[in-house]
């Protein structure tokens, strides 16, 4: 098929890009670029869990400045819909390119100065006011790069391999988390015991601003998104977004924020710091040194990686809908192995807990950004994709850490929080089956109207 005389050059008028080596060009920025998202957003996690509460907020005694430091790392997601909304904004009404290295520059450089942070003994109670200011900002950046980096996958992909294309920014957060807890753990045998407190965890927080400028560089070499190119050429940007998304997709946005709750309020059992902490308490029934601790959930995060990119790829053959499913009950089998195989005691069945619950983790992660892009109408697509994935962060994971530090805390049990996280796992799996699967359902603005019709079980697709 030749190319439209109004479509961008290089274009195929159906909204994918057109050469190979441009489609490679466009996977590896967006892993890279998410890659050094997330590796900012979860050494904050872990430092959570294994600092802050000491170094921030010691004089609140050891139990309430953990549940605060946790607390912070909660905190973001609270804020994590404003830079949806913003990024969704301008991301439908000026591309999806500036938005992502507008977040990146962001996240990493909120990232770089919490690394120059002094501590509460130095400055007294401005200390933690300005972690929890730099963590805003990290929500915020979080909060815009998804919807974007989803987007320039996905829409630039072939029709039949959007699950492969969009699974590139979602492994992007497993390399994340792998790179954030392997520095975290080089850092605990190069700087061990009070020398990890006092200077370690400094470390890989600085090593930010060499992967911002890496990042940078690859994100401004990549071509805008050919859906939005083509809106863009035909002058049909909507003018408020945001306001068209609520005042006809308020339901769908709902029910694709729950999808999303369920995978994520389970995951940030690691990528939150929780089982880093609770795995390390010299007080607590494991008490594990750190440096394997956080060796097993870097290696775990390979087995998350690969859940990932390969639940992508199947979503493109079984469909999003027939994936998630199998993704929730594996996800809630991993739910009720985890806290049994981490309170065995050993590193080796730590690892099994953490790797046996990130294949339902992969199989719940790798077809959302297909899923997510599938349901939303072309105009409004960054939007509806950003502020979903936002409400999700908040309803699932932001205090998800919290919420099992406090259950722990009043039961003196694991068990309290295997219920919680699978009722987040059910919860997830009801939204999903609400939820009719549009595979393969055309992105470019020539189908809006067919995108408009109502994914949603019951509702009318008129």
């Amino acid at each position: 098929m030749s190319a439209s005389p109004s479509a961008p050059q290089g274009f195929t008028p159906t909204g994918t890009i057109a050469t190979s080596a441009d489609r490679r060009r466009v996977v590896f920025a967006t892993v890279v670029g998410t890659t050094v998202e997330w590796y900012d957003f979860f050494i904050y996690a872990a430092a959570a869990g294994l600092v802050f509460s000491q170094i921030f907020f010691e004089p609140l005694g050891a139990q309430a400045a953990l549940l605060l430091s946790f607390a912070t790392v909660g905190l973001s997601f609270l804020f994590r819909p404003l830079g949806a909304f913003l990024a969704g904004h301008f991301g439908d009404k000026y591309g999806r390119r500036v938005v992502l290295v507008f977040t990146l520059v962001l996240m990493g450089g909120a990232t770089t100065l919490v690394g120059l942070l002094p501590t509460y003994a130095q400055i007294g109670v401005a200390a933690p006011i300005l972690l929890v200011t730099l963590r805003i900002l990290q929500g915020i950046s979080a909060g815009g790069e998804w919807g974007g980096a989803v987007l320039m996958a996905v829409e630039h992909a072939p029709k039949a391999k959007r699950g492969m294309f969009g699974a590139s920014p979602q492994i992007g957060v497993p390399i994340g988390l792998l790179l954030a807890s392997g520095i975290m753990a080089l850092m605990a045998v190069i700087a061990p015991g009070d020398a990890f407190i006092e200077w370690g965890w400094r470390v890989p927080f600085l090593l930010s601003f060499i992967l911002i400028i890496v990042g940078y560089w690859v994100r401004r070499h990549v071509e805008e998104s050919p859906v939005f190119t083509e809106l863009a050429e035909r002058k049909e940007k909507t003018r408020m977004p945001i306001v068209q998304l609520f005042k006809k997709h308020t339901l769908l946005v709902i029910i694709a924020a729950l999808v999303f709750a369920g995978n994520n309020a389970v995951g940030y059992m690691t990528t939150g710091g929780y089982i880093q902490n609770y795995a390390t308490n010299p007080d607590g029934p494991v008490g594990l040194e750190r440096g394997p601790v956080l060796w097993a959930v870097a290696a775990s995060a390979v087995t998350w990686l690969i859940s990932t990119f390969f639940a992508g790829w199947i979503s493109d053959r079984l469909g999003r809908r027939n994936t998630y499913i199998i993704g929730w009950i594996l996800q809630l089998a991993g739910v009720f192995l985890l806290f049994p195989l981490v309170n065995a005691g050993n590193i080796m069945s730590l690892f099994f807990g953490l790797a046996i619950l990130t294949v339902g983790l992969g199989f719940t992660y790798g077809p959302q950004a297909a899923l997510y892009s599938e349901l939303f109408p072309a105009s409004i697509r960054f939007s509806g994709v950003s502020i979903s994935y936002a409400l999700g962060a908040i309803l699932g994971g932001a205090f998800a850490p919290t919420i099992a530090t406090a259950l722990v805390q009043a039961t003196g049990s694991t068990d309290s929080v295997t219920w919680y996280l699978a009722g987040m796992t059910c919860i997830g799996l009801a939204a999903t089956l609400l939820l009719r699967d549009r595979s393969g359902i055309s992105l470019g603005p020539d189908h809006e109207a067919e995108q408009t019709k109502s994914p949603i079980y019951g509702m009318s697709r008129a």
